[in-house]
């Protein structure tokens, strides 16, 4: 009779190995799914007194169903909401209702309350940032996109370097500054600044070699209007540098002070009301110009203002940092997201939709941000594809196929032996 129990005990083996390589097969083309395995056991039932070496076993069974938290291939797919993890860590996200749940599937998307979701409308929990874009370590939260445009910011800091021809002809003394006139100075160039409405305010900047050695006059029009701190002329002040033109050795501002802020009256280019802005000298910044035999040139012309814009999209750092893009072509960091390893991810508890449950087999999460310690790095544009190798799948169903008929030849066997028996008169 143990034959009968042996080989059925073969059958429900192989039939819940079969179940578990036909899961796998299924799951081969879901992003993070992880392969799983049958891993069984062998059965005795021993009397107290009996002979071991005699003993025979009663069969098999399914000890457990282990996952296999390999990594899997990663894919590039364009989308800028697609996140990949290289390394064992797990997405975080929940419902707000229930505990925290882990996934590796990385396919998040931005609803329409500027939430970041995944396919099931859970939330992908992170840190959150404050209005100037600082992150905010702390409790997690849902990360969530700003859906008001982003206001305005007037230019409060200038910086611009470049290099001012050291054998250019000086400009007479006597000549009236005319910025229509390009023989009343040397060299000129512009930048966009921004007033506190976001209007756009061409700056222009002109250089005039003076006669005195090293010295050069700079005059300043903002959307065409002179700069009127020096009795109109548009004189901002003067550079001298060095006498190699290495560096700039002072600079002479009467105009303003370093307590005085620079004060722009410009008509707006979709405007006639002046707008009035104010520009701290302190923020004010030539200092990166140098007087060599090389051309005239600028280069890095910064300024912080910008015009008002709406959110465009979404982009993920290395980091996890989440940073909102504006139409002004501005970036704001919003959140960065957390990612969470576990001691043994075996001990997770697999839910539907790519989901796996905190369980006390698993031992309690490890959390940080990618990138820093062990919870792995991020990749953006990307998903992570399940590690289900087709090939060894097909093999495996081969070899339980054939463990399922053996055991029914197992049972087969007995019955003819039995009714053989049976027959015995």
């Amino acid at each position: 009779m143990s034959s009968f129990q042996q080989g059925l005990s073969g059958l429900n083996a192989s039939s819940k190995n079969l179940e578990v390589i036909g899961n796998n097969i299924a799951n081969a083309g879901t992003y993070g799914a992880k392969t799983s395995r049958a891993e069984f056991s062998h059965m005795y039932t021993s009397a107290l007194g009996s002979a071991v070496m005699t003993q025979v076993g009663a069969g098999v069974s399914v000890d457990t169903v282990s996952q296999q938290f390999t990594q899997g291939n990663i894919s590039d797919t364009g989308v800028p909401t697609d996140l990949a993890i290289s390394g064992e860590g797990f997405f975080q996200v929940s419902d707000g209702v229930n505990p925290v749940m882990y996934t590796r599937n990385g396919q998040f998307k931005v609803n329409d309350n500027g939430e970041i979701v995944n396919n099931d409308g859970l939330n992908l929990l992170g840190y959150p940032a404050n209005a100037t874009g600082q992150i905010v370590p702390g409790a997690l939260q849902a990360l969530r996109l700003p859906t008001a445009p982003l206001a305005a910011r007037a230019t409060t800091e200038i910086t611009l370097a470049g290099n001012l021809k050291s054998g250019a002809t000086a400009v007479p003394a006597a000549t009236t500054f005319d910025p229509t006139d390009p023989s009343t100075y040397t060299n000129a160039t512009s930048q966009t600044i921004y007033d506190a409405k976001g209007e756009a305010v061409s700056l222009n900047y002109y250089f005039r070699k003076t006669p005195v050695a090293n010295e050069w006059d700079v005059y300043l029009t903002a959307n065409g209007q002179k700069f009127d701190g020096a009795a109109g002329t548009g004189q901002l002040g003067t550079m001298t540098f060095t006498a190699d033109g290495t560096a700039v050795a002072s600079t002479s501002w009467p105009a303003v002070t370093a307590a005085t802020p620079l004060t722009i009256a410009a008509v707006p280019a979709s405007g006639t009301t002046p707008a009035t802005m104010q520009i701290d000298l302190s923020k004010f910044d030539l200092s990166g110009f140098r007087q060599q035999s090389s051309s005239f040139s600028v280069n890095d012309p910064v300024q912080d203002g910008y015009a008002p814009g709406s959110l465009s999209g979404v982009s993920f750092q290395a980091d996890g940092t989440v940073l909102a893009q504006y139409t002004n072509g501005k970036s704001l960091a919003v959140g960065q997201l957390e990612l969470a390893k576990f001691r043994n991810p075996q001990g997770l508890q697999p839910m539907s939709g790519n989901l796996w449950a905190a369980a006390p087999a698993a031992g309690d999460p490890v959390r940080g941000v990618p990138g820093n310690g062990v919870v792995g790095k991020l990749r953006a544009s990307a998903l992570e594809e399940s590690n289900v190798d087709i090939a060894n799948e097909l093999v495996n169903m081969i070899t339980a196929q054939r463990a399922y008929q053996a055991n029914a030849q197992t049972i087969k066997t007995q019955d003819q032996i039995m009714q053989t028996l049976v027959n015995l008169r």
